[in-house]
Protein backbone atom coordinates (compact mmCIF):
# COMPACT_ATOMS: atom_id res chain seq x y z
CA UNK A 1 0.00 0.00 0.00
CA UNK A 2 1.47 3.93 -0.34
CA UNK A 3 0.29 7.39 -0.17
CA UNK A 4 -2.85 6.82 -2.22
CA UNK A 5 -3.96 3.64 -0.24
CA UNK A 6 -3.40 5.51 3.12
CA UNK A 7 -5.45 8.30 2.19
CA UNK A 8 -8.31 6.56 0.94
CA UNK A 9 -8.23 4.31 4.34
CA UNK A 10 -8.60 8.08 6.16
CA UNK A 11 -10.96 9.83 4.07
CA UNK A 12 -14.35 8.58 3.00
CA UNK A 13 -15.39 9.27 -0.42
CA UNK A 14 -18.40 10.82 0.51
CA UNK A 15 -16.96 13.23 2.88
CA UNK A 16 -14.19 14.55 0.46
CA UNK A 17 -17.15 14.83 -2.21
CA UNK A 18 -19.25 16.16 0.29
CA UNK A 19 -17.21 19.00 0.98
CA UNK A 20 -17.96 20.41 -3.28
CA UNK A 21 -21.49 18.92 -3.42
CA UNK A 22 -24.78 18.98 -0.83
CA UNK A 23 -25.36 15.00 -0.71
CA UNK A 24 -28.31 13.15 0.68
CA UNK A 25 -28.66 9.53 1.51
CA UNK A 26 -30.31 7.48 -1.31
CA UNK A 27 -30.36 3.56 0.06
CA UNK A 28 -27.02 2.83 0.08
CA UNK A 29 -25.49 5.32 -1.74
CA UNK A 30 -25.18 9.23 -1.63
CA UNK A 31 -27.10 11.82 -4.29
CA UNK A 32 -26.40 15.37 -5.09
CA UNK A 33 -26.80 18.19 -8.06
CA UNK A 34 -24.39 17.34 -10.60
CA UNK A 35 -21.73 20.41 -10.27
CA UNK A 36 -20.57 19.71 -13.96
CA UNK A 37 -23.96 20.23 -15.42
CA UNK A 38 -27.25 22.60 -14.38
CA UNK A 39 -29.78 20.58 -13.12
CA UNK A 40 -33.45 19.91 -11.31
CA UNK A 41 -33.40 16.58 -10.45
CA UNK A 42 -30.21 15.30 -8.75
CA UNK A 43 -28.23 12.64 -11.09
CA UNK A 44 -25.09 12.56 -9.05
CA UNK A 45 -24.29 9.44 -6.99
CA UNK A 46 -20.97 8.79 -4.77
CA UNK A 47 -21.11 4.83 -3.90
CA UNK A 48 -19.32 4.22 -0.36
CA UNK A 49 -19.93 0.44 -0.95
CA UNK A 50 -17.88 0.87 -4.40
CA UNK A 51 -16.10 4.54 -3.46
CA UNK A 52 -16.81 5.25 -6.73
CA UNK A 53 -19.13 8.23 -7.95
CA UNK A 54 -20.85 9.25 -11.45
CA UNK A 55 -22.43 11.86 -12.72
CA UNK A 56 -25.32 10.55 -14.91
CA UNK A 57 -25.88 14.29 -16.34
CA UNK A 58 -22.27 13.99 -17.78
CA UNK A 59 -21.49 10.64 -17.78
CA UNK A 60 -18.29 11.54 -15.98
CA UNK A 61 -17.38 9.28 -12.84
CA UNK A 62 -14.20 7.71 -10.79
CA UNK A 63 -12.98 7.29 -7.16
CA UNK A 64 -11.93 10.66 -4.96
CA UNK A 65 -9.40 12.05 -6.70
CA UNK A 66 -10.53 11.98 -10.26
CA UNK A 67 -13.26 14.00 -8.33
CA UNK A 68 -10.87 16.43 -6.85
CA UNK A 69 -9.11 16.26 -9.88
CA UNK A 70 -12.29 17.72 -11.75
CA UNK A 71 -13.35 20.18 -9.41
CA UNK A 72 -9.82 21.84 -8.75
CA UNK A 73 -8.36 21.74 -11.87
CA UNK A 74 -5.38 19.53 -10.64
CA UNK A 75 -3.03 16.95 -11.97
CA UNK A 76 -3.30 13.64 -10.39
CA UNK A 77 0.07 14.44 -7.72
CA UNK A 78 -1.47 17.64 -6.75
CA UNK A 79 -5.05 15.96 -5.73
CA UNK A 80 -2.90 13.37 -4.38
CA UNK A 81 -0.81 16.03 -2.11
CA UNK A 82 -4.34 18.17 -1.48
CA UNK A 83 -5.75 15.04 0.12
CA UNK A 84 -3.08 13.69 1.55
CA UNK A 85 -3.06 17.58 3.93
CA UNK A 86 -6.67 16.90 4.57
CA UNK A 87 -6.28 13.28 5.79
CA UNK A 88 -3.55 14.67 8.09
CA UNK A 89 -0.83 12.51 6.76
CA UNK A 90 2.83 13.75 6.29
CA UNK A 91 3.86 13.94 2.61
CA UNK A 92 7.08 14.50 3.18
CA UNK A 93 7.77 11.06 5.32
CA UNK A 94 6.11 9.60 2.03
CA UNK A 95 8.50 11.50 -0.09
CA UNK A 96 11.66 10.71 1.60
CA UNK A 97 11.08 6.62 1.72
CA UNK A 98 7.83 6.74 -0.85
CA UNK A 99 6.15 4.20 -0.36
CA UNK A 100 9.22 2.03 0.56
CA UNK A 101 7.45 1.98 4.40
CA UNK A 102 7.28 -1.92 3.68
CA UNK A 103 3.83 -2.92 5.51
CA UNK A 104 4.31 -6.01 5.04
CA UNK A 105 7.30 -5.70 6.94
CA UNK A 106 5.84 -3.89 10.06
CA UNK A 107 3.04 -6.44 10.19
CA UNK A 108 5.44 -8.96 10.56
CA UNK A 109 7.27 -7.21 12.48
CA UNK A 110 3.95 -6.82 14.61
CA UNK A 111 3.57 -10.74 14.69
CA UNK A 112 6.87 -11.37 15.84
CA UNK A 113 6.24 -9.10 18.93
CA UNK A 114 2.86 -10.64 19.67
CA UNK A 115 4.57 -14.05 19.68
CA UNK A 116 7.24 -12.67 21.98
CA UNK A 117 4.59 -11.10 24.43
CA UNK A 118 2.69 -14.66 24.57
CA UNK A 119 5.65 -16.32 25.39
CA UNK A 120 6.18 -13.53 28.36
CA UNK A 121 3.01 -13.99 29.56
CA UNK A 122 3.63 -18.05 30.37
CA UNK A 123 6.42 -16.83 32.05
CA UNK A 124 5.23 -14.11 34.69
CA UNK A 125 3.30 -15.83 37.45
CA UNK A 126 1.71 -12.17 38.27
CA UNK A 127 0.09 -11.27 34.66
CA UNK A 128 -1.11 -15.25 34.57
CA UNK A 129 -2.87 -14.30 37.93
CA UNK A 130 -4.30 -10.89 36.85
CA UNK A 131 -5.44 -12.51 33.26
CA UNK A 132 -7.24 -15.62 35.05
CA UNK A 133 -7.91 -15.44 38.67
CA UNK A 134 -8.61 -11.75 38.19
CA UNK A 135 -10.32 -11.17 34.82
CA UNK A 136 -11.38 -14.65 34.23
CA UNK A 137 -9.92 -15.79 31.01
CA UNK A 138 -9.91 -19.10 30.17
CA UNK A 139 -7.01 -20.67 28.29
CA UNK A 140 -8.78 -20.72 24.69
CA UNK A 141 -9.63 -17.04 25.22
CA UNK A 142 -6.02 -15.75 25.94
CA UNK A 143 -4.89 -18.10 23.05
CA UNK A 144 -8.33 -16.51 20.57
CA UNK A 145 -7.10 -13.08 21.87
CA UNK A 146 -3.57 -13.70 21.57
CA UNK A 147 -2.91 -11.93 25.14
CA UNK A 148 0.42 -11.66 26.16
CA UNK A 149 2.73 -9.44 28.85
CA UNK A 150 5.59 -6.98 28.24
CA UNK A 151 8.68 -7.26 30.34
CA UNK A 152 9.30 -4.45 33.36
CA UNK A 153 12.49 -3.98 31.78
CA UNK A 154 13.69 -1.39 29.67
CA UNK A 155 14.75 -2.92 26.38
CA UNK A 156 14.02 -6.80 26.11
CA UNK A 157 11.06 -6.39 23.10
CA UNK A 158 14.23 -4.63 21.55
CA UNK A 159 16.82 -6.40 21.87
CA UNK A 160 14.45 -9.46 20.34
CA UNK A 161 13.28 -8.10 16.90
CA UNK A 162 16.64 -6.71 16.72
CA UNK A 163 18.36 -9.94 16.65
CA UNK A 164 15.48 -11.21 14.17
CA UNK A 165 16.43 -9.00 11.77
CA UNK A 166 14.19 -6.06 12.49
CA UNK A 167 15.56 -2.70 12.31
CA UNK A 168 14.85 0.97 14.55
CA UNK A 169 12.89 2.40 11.92
CA UNK A 170 10.89 -0.60 11.61
CA UNK A 171 10.27 -0.88 15.24
CA UNK A 172 9.85 2.88 15.33
CA UNK A 173 7.11 2.91 12.57
CA UNK A 174 5.38 -0.08 14.10
CA UNK A 175 4.84 2.05 17.37
CA UNK A 176 6.98 -0.33 19.51
CA UNK A 177 10.01 2.25 20.92
CA UNK A 178 9.49 5.19 23.08
CA UNK A 179 12.22 7.66 23.78
CA UNK A 180 14.36 9.99 21.65
CA UNK A 181 18.12 9.71 20.01
CA UNK A 182 20.27 7.05 21.71
CA UNK A 183 18.40 6.33 24.84
CA UNK A 184 15.51 3.86 23.00
CA UNK A 185 13.42 1.77 24.72
CA UNK A 186 10.45 -0.35 24.66
CA UNK A 187 7.29 1.13 24.22
CA UNK A 188 5.66 -1.02 26.37
CA UNK A 189 7.32 -2.19 29.48
CA UNK A 190 5.25 -4.45 33.06
CA UNK A 191 1.96 -4.44 31.01
CA UNK A 192 -0.82 -6.95 30.35
CA UNK A 193 -0.57 -6.45 26.25
CA UNK A 194 -4.12 -6.96 24.79
CA UNK A 195 -3.42 -7.31 20.29
CA UNK A 196 -5.11 -4.83 18.45
CA UNK A 197 -6.34 -6.63 15.49
CA UNK A 198 -7.24 -5.53 11.72
CA UNK A 199 -10.80 -6.36 10.41
CA UNK A 200 -8.47 -9.16 8.59
CA UNK A 201 -6.89 -10.41 12.45
CA UNK A 202 -3.43 -8.94 11.06
CA UNK A 203 -2.08 -7.29 14.52
CA UNK A 204 -1.55 -3.65 13.89
CA UNK A 205 -0.96 -2.07 17.94
CA UNK A 206 -1.61 -2.49 21.26
CA UNK A 207 -3.45 -2.20 24.70
CA UNK A 208 -1.15 -2.60 27.14
CA UNK A 209 -3.16 -2.99 30.71
CA UNK A 210 -1.42 -1.53 33.77
CA UNK A 211 -0.18 -4.64 35.73
CA UNK A 212 1.69 -3.19 39.11
CA UNK A 213 -0.10 -0.91 41.06
CA UNK A 214 2.93 0.79 41.98
CA UNK A 215 3.76 2.10 38.51
CA UNK A 216 2.97 5.28 37.00
CA UNK A 217 1.59 6.47 33.93
CA UNK A 218 -1.79 5.67 32.16
CA UNK A 219 -4.02 2.37 33.52
CA UNK A 220 -3.85 1.49 29.75
CA UNK A 221 -1.38 2.80 27.32
CA UNK A 222 -2.46 2.37 23.46
CA UNK A 223 -0.31 2.50 20.07
CA UNK A 224 0.81 5.80 19.01
CA UNK A 225 -0.80 6.53 15.48
CA UNK A 226 1.23 4.45 12.70
CA UNK A 227 0.78 3.59 8.85
CA UNK A 228 -0.94 0.61 10.08
CA UNK A 229 -2.96 1.95 13.44
CA UNK A 230 -5.84 4.40 13.15
CA UNK A 231 -7.85 4.58 16.98
CA UNK A 232 -10.53 7.04 15.04
CA UNK A 233 -11.16 3.60 12.84
CA UNK A 234 -10.28 0.78 14.54
CA UNK A 235 -12.71 -1.03 15.94
CA UNK A 236 -11.66 -3.84 18.48
CA UNK A 237 -11.97 -7.32 18.03
CA UNK A 238 -14.41 -7.02 14.58
CA UNK A 239 -12.51 -9.52 13.16
CA UNK A 240 -13.47 -11.80 15.39
CA UNK A 241 -17.16 -10.78 15.45
CA UNK A 242 -17.69 -10.13 11.88
CA UNK A 243 -19.50 -13.77 11.55
CA UNK A 244 -21.57 -13.43 14.68
CA UNK A 245 -22.74 -9.29 13.75
CA UNK A 246 -23.53 -10.46 10.47
CA UNK A 247 -25.90 -14.06 11.48
CA UNK A 248 -27.82 -11.57 14.46
CA UNK A 249 -27.79 -8.24 12.37
CA UNK A 250 -26.95 -6.64 15.01
CA UNK A 251 -23.91 -5.30 17.38
CA UNK A 252 -23.24 -4.48 20.64
CA UNK A 253 -20.73 -1.54 21.17
CA UNK A 254 -18.70 -1.05 24.60
CA UNK A 255 -15.93 0.74 25.69
CA UNK A 256 -13.43 -1.28 27.36
CA UNK A 257 -11.27 -3.48 25.16
CA UNK A 258 -11.47 -6.38 28.26
CA UNK A 259 -15.30 -6.32 28.17
CA UNK A 260 -14.78 -7.18 25.00
CA UNK A 261 -12.95 -10.20 25.68
CA UNK A 262 -15.60 -11.32 28.51
CA UNK A 263 -18.49 -10.94 26.28
CA UNK A 264 -17.06 -13.45 23.61
CA UNK A 265 -15.70 -15.81 26.38
CA UNK A 266 -19.42 -16.42 27.62
CA UNK A 267 -20.66 -16.61 23.57
CA UNK A 268 -21.71 -13.18 23.09
CA UNK A 269 -19.71 -12.44 20.00
CA UNK A 270 -21.48 -10.00 18.43
CA UNK A 271 -19.58 -7.01 21.10
CA UNK A 272 -16.78 -4.89 20.14
CA UNK A 273 -15.30 -1.27 21.03
CA UNK A 274 -14.18 1.75 20.20
CA UNK A 275 -10.48 1.43 21.56
CA UNK A 276 -9.48 4.10 23.58
CA UNK A 277 -10.84 6.74 21.77
CA UNK A 278 -14.57 8.84 21.20
CA UNK A 279 -16.90 6.95 18.58
CA UNK A 280 -16.48 8.54 15.02
CA UNK A 281 -18.16 8.76 11.84
CA UNK A 282 -15.69 6.21 10.64
CA UNK A 283 -16.31 3.77 13.55
CA UNK A 284 -20.26 3.88 13.12
CA UNK A 285 -19.91 3.43 9.34
CA UNK A 286 -17.62 0.61 9.63
CA UNK A 287 -19.96 -1.81 11.87
CA UNK A 288 -22.78 -0.21 9.59
CA UNK A 289 -21.33 -2.24 7.03
CA UNK A 290 -22.14 -5.16 8.63
CA UNK A 291 -25.48 -4.13 10.52
CA UNK A 292 -27.34 -0.94 10.52
CA UNK A 293 -28.98 -2.46 14.48
CA UNK A 294 -26.23 -1.17 17.13
CA UNK A 295 -26.29 -1.14 20.27
CA UNK A 296 -24.63 1.44 22.67
CA UNK A 297 -23.56 -0.50 26.22
CA UNK A 298 -21.46 2.79 27.34
CA UNK A 299 -21.07 3.76 30.92
CA UNK A 300 -23.44 6.03 33.03
CA UNK A 301 -21.99 8.59 33.67
CA UNK A 302 -21.19 12.23 32.34
CA UNK A 303 -18.71 10.90 29.77
CA UNK A 304 -21.03 7.86 28.48
CA UNK A 305 -24.33 10.23 28.01
CA UNK A 306 -21.82 12.71 26.13
CA UNK A 307 -20.70 9.66 24.31
CA UNK A 308 -24.51 8.75 23.50
CA UNK A 309 -25.27 12.10 22.61
CA UNK A 310 -22.72 12.74 19.80
CA UNK A 311 -23.41 8.69 18.71
CA UNK A 312 -27.27 9.42 17.68
CA UNK A 313 -26.22 12.84 15.89
CA UNK A 314 -23.33 10.83 13.87
CA UNK A 315 -25.86 7.54 13.50
CA UNK A 316 -28.60 9.94 11.87
CA UNK A 317 -26.80 11.22 8.74
CA UNK A 318 -26.36 7.44 8.24
CA UNK A 319 -28.96 6.25 8.39
CA UNK A 320 -28.36 3.88 11.25
CA UNK A 321 -30.63 2.59 13.73
CA UNK A 322 -28.88 3.19 17.66
CA UNK A 323 -29.94 2.01 20.30
CA UNK A 324 -28.95 1.81 24.09
CA UNK A 325 -28.12 -0.91 26.64
CA UNK A 326 -28.50 -0.16 30.04
CA UNK A 327 -27.89 -1.68 33.41
CA UNK A 328 -27.97 1.14 35.78
CA UNK A 329 -25.22 2.95 37.54
CA UNK A 330 -21.70 1.21 38.69
CA UNK A 331 -22.27 -1.73 36.40
CA UNK A 332 -20.37 -2.68 33.62
CA UNK A 333 -20.74 -5.24 31.05
CA UNK A 334 -18.00 -7.41 32.30
CA UNK A 335 -19.20 -7.12 35.75
CA UNK A 336 -23.16 -8.23 34.42
CA UNK A 337 -21.93 -11.03 31.85
CA UNK A 338 -19.85 -12.95 34.52
CA UNK A 339 -22.17 -12.20 37.69
CA UNK A 340 -26.22 -11.61 36.40
CA UNK A 341 -26.03 -13.14 32.82
CA UNK A 342 -29.92 -13.06 33.05
CA UNK A 343 -29.99 -9.32 33.39
CA UNK A 344 -27.46 -9.38 30.26
CA UNK A 345 -29.39 -11.35 28.38
CA UNK A 346 -32.91 -8.96 29.21
CA UNK A 347 -30.95 -5.96 28.72
CA UNK A 348 -29.47 -6.92 25.13
CA UNK A 349 -32.36 -8.49 23.99
CA UNK A 350 -34.53 -5.20 25.05
CA UNK A 351 -32.51 -2.16 23.58
CA UNK A 352 -34.23 1.02 23.77
CA UNK A 353 -34.01 3.50 20.77
CA UNK A 354 -31.34 5.93 21.55
CA UNK A 355 -33.57 9.15 21.69
CA UNK A 356 -36.01 7.59 23.31
CA UNK A 357 -33.83 6.50 26.68
CA UNK A 358 -31.56 10.12 26.48
CA UNK A 359 -35.28 11.56 27.22
CA UNK A 360 -36.02 9.77 29.59
CA UNK A 361 -32.48 9.94 31.19
CA UNK A 362 -33.14 13.63 31.37
CA UNK A 363 -36.45 13.55 32.47
CA UNK A 364 -35.15 11.50 35.44
CA UNK A 365 -32.42 14.35 36.10
CA UNK A 366 -34.91 17.37 35.86
CA UNK A 367 -37.94 18.81 37.29
CA UNK A 368 -40.20 19.56 33.76
CA UNK A 369 -42.96 20.64 36.04
CA UNK A 370 -40.95 23.90 36.16
CA UNK A 371 -40.18 26.82 33.97
CA UNK A 372 -36.53 26.74 34.22
CA UNK A 373 -36.90 22.70 33.73
CA UNK A 374 -38.71 22.98 30.81
CA UNK A 375 -36.23 25.29 28.90
CA UNK A 376 -33.02 23.31 30.21
CA UNK A 377 -34.83 20.01 29.39
CA UNK A 378 -35.62 21.55 25.73
CA UNK A 379 -32.82 23.11 25.45
CA UNK A 380 -30.27 19.66 26.08
CA UNK A 381 -32.68 17.86 23.29
CA UNK A 382 -32.74 20.49 20.55
CA UNK A 383 -28.90 19.63 19.01
CA UNK A 384 -30.14 15.85 18.91
CA UNK A 385 -33.23 16.99 16.72
CA UNK A 386 -31.97 19.26 14.72
CA UNK A 387 -29.25 16.30 13.76
CA UNK A 388 -32.28 14.39 12.25
CA UNK A 389 -32.63 14.00 8.83
CA UNK A 390 -35.72 12.24 8.93
CA UNK A 391 -38.36 15.10 8.92
CA UNK A 392 -41.63 12.41 10.15
CA UNK A 393 -38.90 11.46 12.97
CA UNK A 394 -38.07 14.65 13.78
CA UNK A 395 -41.98 15.43 13.93
CA UNK A 396 -42.62 12.55 16.42
CA UNK A 397 -40.00 14.00 18.75
CA UNK A 398 -41.51 17.48 18.09
CA UNK A 399 -44.64 16.23 19.32
CA UNK A 400 -43.35 14.14 21.65
CA UNK A 401 -41.67 17.27 23.48
CA UNK A 402 -44.43 19.74 23.41
CA UNK A 403 -46.76 16.69 25.38
CA UNK A 404 -44.07 16.09 27.84
CA UNK A 405 -43.68 19.48 28.47
CA UNK A 406 -47.18 20.54 27.91
CA UNK A 407 -46.32 23.37 26.10
CA UNK A 408 -47.84 24.69 22.55
CA UNK A 409 -46.31 22.24 19.49
CA UNK A 410 -45.36 25.85 17.95
CA UNK A 411 -43.13 26.89 20.80
CA UNK A 412 -40.54 23.81 20.24
CA UNK A 413 -40.93 24.78 16.39
CA UNK A 414 -39.61 27.79 17.24
CA UNK A 415 -37.33 27.27 19.25
CA UNK A 416 -35.85 24.69 17.27
CA UNK A 417 -35.89 26.96 14.33
CA UNK A 418 -33.87 29.58 16.26
CA UNK A 419 -31.32 26.63 17.02
CA UNK A 420 -31.13 25.49 13.25
CA UNK A 421 -30.26 29.46 12.48
CA UNK A 422 -27.49 30.06 14.95
CA UNK A 423 -25.86 26.50 14.13
CA UNK A 424 -22.65 27.05 12.31
CA UNK A 425 -23.53 25.53 8.61
CA UNK A 426 -20.36 23.42 7.25
CA UNK A 427 -19.07 25.52 4.24
CA UNK A 428 -18.72 23.70 0.81
CA UNK A 429 -15.39 24.13 -1.02
CA UNK A 430 -15.50 26.55 -3.89
CA UNK A 431 -15.46 24.38 -7.10
CA UNK A 432 -12.47 26.05 -9.16
CA UNK A 433 -13.08 23.90 -12.60
CA UNK A 434 -15.96 23.67 -14.45
CA UNK A 435 -15.12 22.42 -17.62
CA UNK A 436 -17.57 22.95 -20.83
CA UNK A 437 -19.38 19.83 -21.79
CA UNK A 438 -19.54 18.94 -25.35
CA UNK A 439 -22.81 17.95 -25.08
CA UNK A 440 -22.51 15.50 -28.36
CA UNK A 441 -19.72 13.74 -26.50
CA UNK A 442 -21.24 13.60 -23.15
CA UNK A 443 -24.25 11.60 -24.56
CA UNK A 444 -22.24 9.42 -26.74
CA UNK A 445 -20.63 8.78 -23.76
CA UNK A 446 -23.63 7.85 -21.51
CA UNK A 447 -24.37 5.89 -24.64
CA UNK A 448 -21.74 3.35 -24.43
CA UNK A 449 -21.71 3.37 -20.75
CA UNK A 450 -25.06 2.00 -20.78
CA UNK A 451 -24.51 -0.58 -23.18
CA UNK A 452 -21.45 -1.67 -21.74
CA UNK A 453 -23.36 -1.90 -18.11
CA UNK A 454 -25.38 -4.12 -19.10
CA UNK A 455 -23.55 -6.24 -20.96
CA UNK A 456 -20.73 -6.61 -18.14
CA UNK A 457 -23.70 -7.42 -15.78
CA UNK A 458 -25.89 -10.10 -18.41
CA UNK A 459 -23.40 -12.23 -19.66
CA UNK A 460 -26.24 -13.66 -21.91
CA UNK A 461 -26.65 -10.10 -23.46
CA UNK A 462 -22.99 -10.25 -24.88
CA UNK A 463 -24.13 -11.40 -28.44
CA UNK A 464 -24.67 -7.73 -28.79
CA UNK A 465 -20.76 -7.75 -29.36
CA UNK A 466 -20.80 -9.76 -32.35
CA UNK A 467 -21.74 -6.15 -34.68
CA UNK A 468 -19.44 -4.17 -32.68
CA UNK A 469 -15.74 -3.05 -32.72
CA UNK A 470 -13.39 -1.69 -30.03
CA UNK A 471 -13.16 1.64 -32.79
CA UNK A 472 -16.89 2.14 -32.44
CA UNK A 473 -16.52 3.61 -29.12
CA UNK A 474 -15.68 7.41 -28.20
CA UNK A 475 -14.61 6.95 -25.22
CA UNK A 476 -11.01 4.95 -24.07
CA UNK A 477 -12.59 3.48 -21.17
CA UNK A 478 -15.53 1.75 -22.93
CA UNK A 479 -13.07 0.72 -25.87
CA UNK A 480 -10.53 -0.98 -23.89
CA UNK A 481 -13.66 -2.91 -21.82
CA UNK A 482 -15.15 -3.85 -24.94
CA UNK A 483 -11.74 -5.46 -25.69
CA UNK A 484 -11.10 -7.05 -22.27
CA UNK A 485 -14.77 -8.32 -22.16
CA UNK A 486 -13.89 -10.25 -26.24
CA UNK A 487 -10.46 -11.60 -24.54
CA UNK A 488 -13.03 -12.73 -21.02
CA UNK A 489 -16.44 -13.58 -22.46
CA UNK A 490 -16.75 -15.70 -19.44
CA UNK A 491 -15.90 -13.28 -16.97
CA UNK A 492 -18.98 -12.48 -14.14
CA UNK A 493 -19.23 -9.63 -11.87
CA UNK A 494 -20.17 -11.84 -9.12
CA UNK A 495 -16.54 -13.91 -9.03
CA UNK A 496 -14.76 -10.43 -8.54
CA UNK A 497 -12.44 -8.58 -10.62
CA UNK A 498 -9.18 -10.64 -10.98
CA UNK A 499 -8.57 -9.94 -14.65
CA UNK A 500 -10.05 -6.11 -14.55
CA UNK A 501 -7.69 -4.57 -12.17
CA UNK A 502 -6.55 -2.07 -14.33
CA UNK A 503 -10.36 -1.40 -15.49
CA UNK A 504 -11.41 -1.59 -11.99
CA UNK A 505 -12.73 1.94 -11.45
CA UNK A 506 -14.80 2.06 -14.88
CA UNK A 507 -15.88 -1.09 -13.58
CA UNK A 508 -17.16 -0.18 -10.43
CA UNK A 509 -19.46 3.24 -12.76
CA UNK A 510 -20.56 0.62 -14.67
CA UNK A 511 -21.92 -2.03 -11.86
CA UNK A 512 -23.23 1.60 -10.20
CA UNK A 513 -25.02 2.65 -13.57
CA UNK A 514 -26.57 -0.77 -13.90
CA UNK A 515 -27.78 -0.81 -10.17
CA UNK A 516 -29.40 2.66 -10.71
CA UNK A 517 -30.73 2.13 -13.98
CA UNK A 518 -31.47 -1.38 -15.07
CA UNK A 519 -31.66 -3.48 -11.55
CA UNK A 520 -35.61 -3.49 -12.29
CA UNK A 521 -35.61 -5.05 -15.41
CA UNK A 522 -36.62 -8.43 -16.65
CA UNK A 523 -34.44 -10.00 -19.51
CA UNK A 524 -36.81 -9.29 -22.35
CA UNK A 525 -36.41 -4.94 -21.43
CA UNK A 526 -32.51 -5.21 -20.63
CA UNK A 527 -32.85 -7.43 -24.41
CA UNK A 528 -34.56 -4.31 -25.79
CA UNK A 529 -32.23 -2.08 -24.07
CA UNK A 530 -29.25 -3.72 -25.37
CA UNK A 531 -30.35 -3.53 -28.74
CA UNK A 532 -31.65 0.21 -28.35
CA UNK A 533 -28.11 0.85 -27.17
CA UNK A 534 -25.81 -1.50 -29.89
CA UNK A 535 -28.06 0.63 -32.59
CA UNK A 536 -27.58 4.19 -31.45
CA UNK A 537 -23.58 3.28 -31.09
CA UNK A 538 -23.35 2.22 -34.78
CA UNK A 539 -25.29 4.97 -36.68
CA UNK A 540 -23.15 7.16 -34.39
CA UNK A 541 -20.01 5.72 -35.50
CA UNK A 542 -21.24 5.46 -39.08
CA UNK A 543 -22.47 9.02 -38.81
CA UNK A 544 -18.73 10.09 -37.87
CA UNK A 545 -17.15 7.59 -40.83
CA UNK A 546 -19.12 9.19 -43.70
CA UNK A 547 -18.17 12.99 -42.60
CA UNK A 548 -14.62 12.13 -42.27
CA UNK A 549 -14.72 10.29 -45.67
CA UNK A 550 -16.51 13.30 -47.21
CA UNK A 551 -13.44 15.51 -46.13
CA UNK A 552 -11.30 12.84 -47.35
CA UNK A 553 -13.19 13.13 -50.49
CA UNK A 554 -12.86 17.17 -51.22
CA UNK A 555 -9.49 16.63 -50.64
CA UNK A 556 -7.68 13.14 -51.83
CA UNK A 557 -6.79 12.65 -55.21
CA UNK A 558 -9.03 10.23 -57.88
CA UNK A 559 -7.18 7.32 -56.42
CA UNK A 560 -8.31 7.22 -53.19
CA UNK A 561 -11.96 7.86 -54.08
CA UNK A 562 -12.94 4.14 -54.99
CA UNK A 563 -11.99 2.86 -51.85
CA UNK A 564 -13.30 5.59 -50.00
CA UNK A 565 -16.61 5.14 -52.04
CA UNK A 566 -16.41 0.88 -50.94
CA UNK A 567 -15.86 1.92 -47.18
CA UNK A 568 -18.95 4.10 -47.53
CA UNK A 569 -20.99 1.21 -49.19
CA UNK A 570 -19.77 -1.03 -46.53
CA UNK A 571 -21.00 1.17 -43.52
CA UNK A 572 -24.36 1.44 -45.23
CA UNK A 573 -24.56 -2.08 -45.71
CA UNK A 574 -23.52 -2.57 -41.84
CA UNK A 575 -26.25 0.27 -40.60
CA UNK A 576 -28.88 -2.10 -43.16
CA UNK A 577 -28.11 -4.81 -41.20
CA UNK A 578 -28.17 -3.49 -37.69
CA UNK A 579 -31.69 -2.10 -38.41
CA UNK A 580 -32.96 -5.30 -39.46
CA UNK A 581 -31.56 -6.92 -36.82
CA UNK A 582 -33.07 -4.61 -34.24
CA UNK A 583 -36.76 -4.56 -35.71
Amino acid sequence: MDLKEDIKNRLSIEDVIGSYVELKRAGRNWKGLSPFNPEKSPSFIVSPEKQIWHDFSSGKGGDMFSFVMEVEGLDFKEALELLARRANLDIDKYKKTGSSIDKKVIYDCLEEATRFYQVQLKNNQTALDYVIKQRGFDKKTLLEWRIGYAPNTGDALIKYLTKKGYSQDTLKNAGLIAGRYERKSDMFRGRVMIPLADASGRVIGYTARQLYAEDTGPKYLNTPQTVLYDKSRHIFGLHLAKEAIRKSNYVILVEGNLDVITAHQYGYAQVVATAGTALTIYHLKTVGRLTSDIRLCFDADNAGINATERAIELASKENIDLNVIRFGEGKDPDEIIRKDSKLWEEAINKPIYAIDWLIEYYKSKINISTAQGKRRFSSLLMPILNSLNDEVEKDHYLNILSDLLKVDPNSINNKLDHFASESPKKPLNTIKNVVKINKNLAEQKKIEDRFMAIILTKKTLRDFMQLLTPEMFSDPDSSGLFKKLKKYPQFDVKNGYKDFKNELNYVKILTLLYEELYAGLDLNELHYEASHLQTRIIETFIKNEKLNISEQLRSSDTGKTKSLLIRVKQLDELLNKIREASL
